[in-house]
């Protein structure tokens, strides 16, 4: 059987064969949903983005002239697409976006329901976490250029055409960008964590939970850490704050806890499961996303949502 190439492909899309469209598409599935991740913060909103995308680009495959390349157009539509839901949909938030950190554990507190918030990814085409919700910050022309230009390596004049506007604005754009994403986004490590550190982190936060072991937990953070745990507003900066909710909270009340790595926005993570004793086992309770600096941890966010289990390949249960 011959192979048909894209270029049939393209043919036979343009003629309504959906097949044909769908080849043309799924080797960039993966990265385009990964953009409007970043875009929108939000997974569930990347689903919606994307799915919508590939609609908008399967009714105007016509308006594709073929003189730039398929994946150039393809995230043109996802990046408008994108723009919209942002407008439709507002940005999402950390803790951290509310008010400022409580400097003792507040036991009780009540989930926010009236907040969007930010989601972990599951894929390693994420950029780290702090770098998306910083741009969350930004305008949607703004978030468009700097993420077109400084991640995925399109030039200003190529993203002037996809955003339907100058150079000029482009680069006015990306300048304003850059300003505000320095001034939320820590510098990166000048010495990356070696991975078997990463894994000594990994381990040695878990097993500090498992046993309740505040000092051994508090061994492996800044001093200036901060801890947060979407949905609940409340969010703790500096190791008294932080070892007082840990102690207060998951080292002595939550109960038996079980933990498995994980990876999440590109950066080290656990998922956390708390002993249920109708199920008779371990149930998914949060996600844990460690932001390393210095071979010591510096942010710890806590995304307190079972439903993000699945996404991660993560089991439902562990007895």
């Amino acid at each position: 059987m011959s192979r048909i190439s894209s270029t049939d492909d393209l043919d036979l899309a343009r003629e309504g064969d959906n097949a044909a469209f769908t080849r043309l598409v799924e080797p960039l599935r993966r990265e385009l949903h990964a953009h409007c991740y970043r875009m929108l913060g939000s997974v569930h909103d990347a689903d919606d983005a994307l799915q919508d995308a590939l609609l908008r680009a399967w009714q105007g495959l016509g308006g594709f002239t073929g003189r730039g390349s398929l994946r150039s157009w393809l995230y043109t539509v996802a990046t408008r697409t994108c723009l919209d839901v942002a407008a439709a949909r507002g940005r999402r938030a950390l803790p951290m976006d509310l008010g400022p950190s409580s400097d003792h554990a507040v036991v009780g507190a009540a989930p926010r329901t009236d907040v969007a918030w930010l989601e972990p990814y599951e894929q390693r085409e994420a950029v780290e976490l702090a770098f998306v919700a910083a741009l969350q910050h930004l305008p949607g022309n703004q978030r468009a250029a700097l993420l077109l230009f400084e991640v995925l390596g399109f030039s200003a004049a190529e993203i002037a055409g996809m955003m339907d506007t100058s150079t000029a604005s482009v680069n006015s754009a990306l300048a304003r960008a850059r300003r505000l994403v320095a001034e939320r986004v820590p510098p990166a490590n000048e010495h990356p964590v070696p991975e078997r550190r990463v894994r000594e982190i990994v381990a040695g936060y878990a097993s500090a939970l498992e046993r309740g072991d505040a000092d051994a937990l508090v061994a492996l953070l800044t001093a200036d850490v901060t801890w947060s745990m979407p949905p609940l507003p409340h969010w703790y900066r500096g190791l008294p704050a932080v070892r007082d909710f840990a102690v207060r909270l998951p080292l002595s009340t939550c109960g038996s806890w079980w933990h498995r790595p994980a990876e999440a926005n590109g950066q080290p993570a656990i998922a956390c499961y708390l002993w249920d004793e109708a199920a008779r086992a371990h149930l998914p309770w949060s996600i844990n996303v460690l932001t390393l600096r210095d071979d010591r941890i510096a942010e710890i966010t806590s995304f307190l949502d079972p439903a993000l289990f699945a996404r991660f390949g993560l089991p439902p249960a562990v007895s």
